[in-house]
């Protein structure tokens, strides 16, 4: 790999990184196993070129797979509590390391200084709750119907997970599925998104550094870098019984029936098409920076980012002045200068795709409050920063029936009582995040209700945005049904094996069936 020159003083973080002392992005710790072309990452705040990554070919994956099965065997004999233990120094050091990588997410992907170093430390906060779990991977205990029998379930380790991760978050998901994943004894060969491969390469040296002064494998973590065919192999391999992948919907569709064709796993978290309903009982204070934040934070580029704000006719008018209002005080700009609230989206080809939207929700019927646009003059040399937009629209648009990875806001009215707009939020394929602003007890509770929100999240008075690693973060319908992070998430990363003990003499048939000889 090879490191440019660049601005915002972002070069004393890529060497506390250690990107400019390796060869290539592909290294599993001390080897290097990358042969292939190079892909360039550029960065969205300036359009400068940040790095050049080596990516895999299929020859170089057959080798990274052989370190990570071989380490497999090793890492899977270790208790869970040791595991737990190396999973603590590598929390500790992303705390020594927070604020470099924080600035290098910020650079790379665009979102602004402050979330990049909230997604650090989701990283952070998912190894202290794997630390715990390591102690905790329990299994249940039984009766038997036959006398002198133990019954018990346990988890054993599945093997080599294989883990596709998207630009817009690229470190914290993935770090929501190793920590998990290293603690139930799997190893991990990790595809970061060609859009963001710096972040990956980072992550790896310090997991490698913390590997090695543990004498462990270094297998347990791998990486490998490209674009969809190097997903492609991972998908395939029967030697991966998991895959996790984060992504589009069209994405989710192709990996999910390329494992299920082996019969393999897949944990899917795909797109999401978010609303926030604001009743005549909500607090409008708190649903403008619940939905203003929601909708622009980020640019719009998270999979739980508000899309649609369904807002009951008595208050319509009052919240949408509220709201543009609001938008009139966003600063666009430099994401490492911690003024601006939105940075640049994630390249030109999402700018694009942004007003394409916007000319497709004109074009059926919705009416533009707060005008969108790219921004040019001096700072917007990238040609990436968009402005927020707000459209007065309608449920049935085909446009606001997808997901457009861009700042856009769409306004829906609703009347009558909360069934309705609940309708109207469950009427998308998507089914990821969702939320309610109420101080109407029955309202709040029809929503969290089986006839309510229809997605794997339902917040009430916060909004759709900005998930803790406690709960189970995944969602419903095209969303892809996954669940990663807190609660009982781990499960997924390991295999449940029944077992049955007899302590007798006798050899007693379950459900009285006599056979003997």
């Amino acid at each position: 790999m090879s490191i440019t020159t660049t601005s915002f003083g972002i070069e004393e973080a890529l060497s506390q990184l250690g990107l400019n002392e390796i060869n290539n992005g592909t290294s599993t710790g001390s080897e290097n196993f990358a042969s292939g072309a190079t892909i360039a990452s550029y960065s969205p705040v300036d359009g400068s070129l940040i790095g050049k990554v080596v990516t895999t070919t299929p020859e170089d994956y057959e080798k990274v797979m052989e370190t990570a099965t071989t380490a497999f065997k090793q890492w899977r004999r270790i208790p869970a509590p040791q595991r737990g233990e190396i999973v603590r120094q590598f929390g500790n050091k992303l705390r020594e390391l927070k604020e470099p990588l924080g600035k290098l997410v910020s650079f790379e992907m665009g979102k602004s200084y402050q979330e990049g170093l909230g997604e650090v430390q989701e990283m952070i906060d998912i190894c202290d709750f794997a630390v715990g779990l390591s102690r905790q991977l329990h299994g249940l205990t039984m009766h038997s119907e036959r006398p002198g029998h133990r019954m018990y379930e346990q988890y054993h380790p599945l093997g080599v997970v294989g883990i596709i991760s998207a630009f817009n978050f690229p470190v914290a998901v993935w770090s929501w599925n190793t920590a998990l994943a290293w603690v139930c004894g799997d190893v991990c060969v990790w595809k970061p998104s060609e859009k963001t491969p710096l972040t990956g390469v980072a992550c790896q040296n310090i997991i490698a550094e913390i590997l090695k002064e543990n004498n462990m494998p270094e297998g347990i973590s791998c990486l490998i870098n490209g674009d969809y065919k190097v997903g492609e192999l991972m998908t395939h391999d029967k030697r991966i019984p998991l895959v996790s992948a984060t992504g589009s919907i069209r994405m989710g569709k192709i990996v999910a029936q390329a494992v299920a064709a082996r019969l393999g796993k897949s944990l899917l978290e795909l797109g999401g098409n978010n609303a926030i309903i604001v009743t005549p009982d909500a607090d409008i204070k708190m649903t403008v920076i619940g939905a203003v934040f929601g909708a622009v934070g980020t640019a719009g580029q998270r999979c739980t980012s508000t899309r649609r704000l369904i807002i009951h006719e008595s208050i319509y008018d009052q919240v949408k002045e509220a709201i543009t209002n609001a938008y009139a005080q966003i600063r666009i700009g430099n994401p490492l200068d911690q003024h601006n609230h939105v940075g640049p989206l994630i390249d030109t080809d999402a700018v694009n795709k942004y007003l394409n939207a916007l000319e497709e929700a004109k074009n059926e019927g919705g009416t533009i409050l707060v005008e969108g646009g790219v921004l040019q003059g001096e700072g917007y040399e990238s040609g990436c920063y968009v402005k927020p937009a707000i459209v007065e629209a309608k449920n049935s648009f085909n446009i606001v029936q997808e997901e457009t990875f861009a700042p856009i806001l769409y306004l829906l009215k609703y009347s009558g009582g909360i069934e309705n707009a609940i309708e109207q939020q469950n009427g998308v394929v998507q089914g990821l995040s969702s939320a309610i602003m109420t101080n109407n007890l029955r309202e709040a509770e029809h929503f969290l209700s089986a006839n309510g929100s229809d997605c794997g999240i339902a917040n009430v008075n916060i909004g759709t945005s900005g998930a803790e690693i406690g709960g189970a973060f995944g969602g419903e319908k095209e969303t892809g049904g996954g669940r990663e992070s807190g609660s009982d998430a781990w499960k997924v990363y390991m295999r449940r094996q029944t077992n049955t003990i007899n302590y007798t003499t006798e050899l007693p048939l379950a459900q009285g069936i006599k056979f003997d000889l």
